[in-house]
């Protein structure tokens, strides 16, 4: 029976369902080696055929390998043997099927062609007709627009036309009102002007009479402050030589009355044969100076001559001074030996800052730089800038004198 399934290469459907599932995968293999051995020979034929020919050898090598199941076996599947199987009739007549639907559509495309050919052959002639036909109406058409159109654009420029006019009349008639007016606004700008000059004129007249006023009153003032310069000199000459030769006390020189400093404005010239402070930069011949020529006066010291001014400072650099105010509040004050020339520095803190002007020592009277008020003693312009303003601004007074850093005296050495 084996050998029969072997030679026909297939078994009874009803044969089949009566083995069991180790017989069926042993009839599959069978098979399956049947059909190798059929391969193989038939292979060995083909080269005998082909080895007699010179055509070259084909290197031809097939392998069967075995499909696995989950469990590792071969995978033997028998068609019908599941439900969803169809039956070999079915699946022959769906093949069929399936062959004829092609071949009939296949035959279909080639009439559809032919009978598209035979129509376009047909209505060639009548499409170009057709489109001549339509050519020619969209020529009529568009003949038609373009004659409206151009109607069109001929109303619209007409109109535009019209407005433009209408705009420009309309704006000559309104530039002409303008010029108009502005002509008016300046007929009465200038009968104005007419006015205003004549009251200009009366105003500088005034002005000058009032300057004129204003120089003679300076001129004046100069020569008053000039005179009382000269007596303060004079008293503190007097007040030395006294007191060198022990005689009394001298008399205070009263303090001179304040500067009225909006009434010149000329510049200040010094009077010819007044000998300045000389420029030195040696420490000894400053400490020389301040010896022999300032101690005797008593120019460092207050009224009653029994201690030392709080502002005085002996020989300290600008900065040491500036360091010295920046402790303090605005208004302090202090007067040092100039260490550059034979004289004195009067710095004070502003407002604005730290600033310095500079005391001219000569003739044994004394006087910031520049100015032309001269006093008899430091004491005696300190207490004149205590009550006026240093500057023309007149906001800057000495209030507070600074004095010595605790546990220092910088003027030691004057005096030692």
């Amino acid at each position: 029976m084996l050998q029969q399934i072997l030679n026909d290469m297939y078994i009874e459907p009803e044969l089949l369902a009566e083995l069991n599932e180790e017989q069926k995968q042993v009839l599959f293999i069978k098979m399956r080696e049947e059909q190798v051995r059929r391969w193989k020979e038939r292979e060995a034929q083909l080269e005998k055929e082909e080895a007699k020919t010179v055509k070259p050898k084909r290197v031809a090598v097939k392998t069967v390998s075995w499909m696995k199941a989950s469990d590792n076996d071969m995978w033997v599947w028998v068609m019908g043997e599941h439900p969803d199987d169809k039956p070999y009739d079915q699946i022959c007549d769906e093949i069929m099927a399936e062959r004829a639907a092609l071949q009939a559509q296949k035959e279909a495309e080639e009439l559809r062609a032919k009978k598209e050919a035979e129509l376009e052959k047909r209505f060639s002639g009548l499409y170009m007709e057709s489109e001549e036909a339509a050519r020619q109406e969209e020529a009529r058409k568009a003949a038609a627009l373009e004659k409206s159109r151009k109607e069109d654009f001929k109303r619209r420029e007409e109109e535009e036309r019209r407005k433009a006019e209408e705009e420009v009349r309309r704006l000559k008639e309104e530039r002409e009102q303008q010029i108009y007016m502005n002509m008016k606004e300046l007929q009465c700008q200038r009968k104005g002007q007419d006015k205003e000059e004549k009251a200009w004129q009366d105003s500088l007249r005034k002005s000058k009479a009032a300057d004129q006023r204003r120089r003679s009153l300076a001129k004046q003032t100069r020569e008053d402050h000039r005179r009382r310069s000269l007596k303060a000199v004079e008293r503190g000459r007097v007040a030395a030589i006294t007191k060198a030769f022990g005689g009394e006390k001298p008399v205070v020189a009263p303090k001179p009355k304040p500067r009225n400093l909006t009434l010149s404005n000329e510049s200040l010239h010094r009077r010819a044969g007044v000998r300045r402070s000389l420029s030195s930069s040696n420490r000894k011949e400053i400490i020389r100076w301040f010896r022999e020529e300032q101690l005797s006066l008593r120019v460092c010291f207050e009224d009653d001559d029994s201690r030392i001014a709080p502002w005085f400072h002996g020989i300290i650099s600008r900065q040491e001074a500036e360091d010295l105010l920046s402790e303090g509040s605005p208004g302090a004050f202090l007067v040092r030996v100039s260490e550059k020339i034979l004289g004195y520095v009067l710095s004070y803190q502003s407002p604005d800052g730290i600033k310095h002007f500079l005391i001219d020592a000569t003739d044994s009277c004394y006087m910031l730089l520049g100015d032309q008020i001269k006093f008899a003693s430091l004491r005696e312009l300190v207490e004149y800038y205590k009550e006026e303003p240093l500057t023309p601004s007149g906001g800057d007074r000495l209030l507070h004198a600074c004095g010595q850093k605790p546990g220092t005296l910088d003027y030691a050495d004057l005096f030692t």
